[in-house]
């Protein structure tokens, strides 16, 4: 997997921390992401992003898309908008930890360190994997359950100043 926006090990740009939590500069832009090399018998995708180290005791799932067709081996930025139109037909875009189906910025509070955000696309061997507009990523991870074939990750990272 590779992106246009994003890097591994690197600080997020501000373009994908959040203004709607209150980041300045924070714009809310799902980062571009290319991926080649699916496992053989893949039939849908799915793309999470996750933050294991958001001070909740459960970690913080910022974006969560499901059921995009095997054909698709690009998102481009800004994705993740909410408005689903630069997804592609019968992909969903289901609600994040602050119940929003889009994409939601990094907002690492200050004096918490260093955050990593994982981005993931998640080969699977079903079309649908089972879960509608009102489930949550942590749902949707537990139906992948038996359904993954492969993974592909990007880490970027962010810290709050301060």
């Amino acid at each position: 997997m590779s992106s246009k926006d994003v890097v591994e090990g690197k600080p997020l740009p501000a373009a994908q921390w959040s203004g709607i939590f209150g980041v300045p500069g924070g714009e809310d832009v799902s980062p571009q992401l290319s991926w080649s090399g699916a496992p053989e018998g893949t039939k849908s995708y799915a793309v999470t992003m996750y933050d294991p180290d958001a001070p909740t005791g459960s970690g913080f799932w910022h974006w969560a898309v499901a059921d995009l067709p095997a054909s698709v081996t690009e998102l481009p930025s800004d994705a993740g908008n909410g408005t689903g139109e630069l997804l592609p037909s019968g992909a969903l875009q289901i609600p994040n930890d602050a119940r929003a189906a889009r994409y939601i910025g990094a907002a690492p509070p200050p004096g918490s360190g260093v955050h990593r955000y994982y981005i993931v696309v998640h080969a699977l061997d079903v079309e649908k994997i089972g879960v509608d507009e009102n489930s949550t990523p942590a749902f949707l991870g537990f139906n992948f359950l038996g359904h993954i074939l492969g993974r592909a990750v990007l880490c970027p990272t962010a810290e709050a100043a301060g």
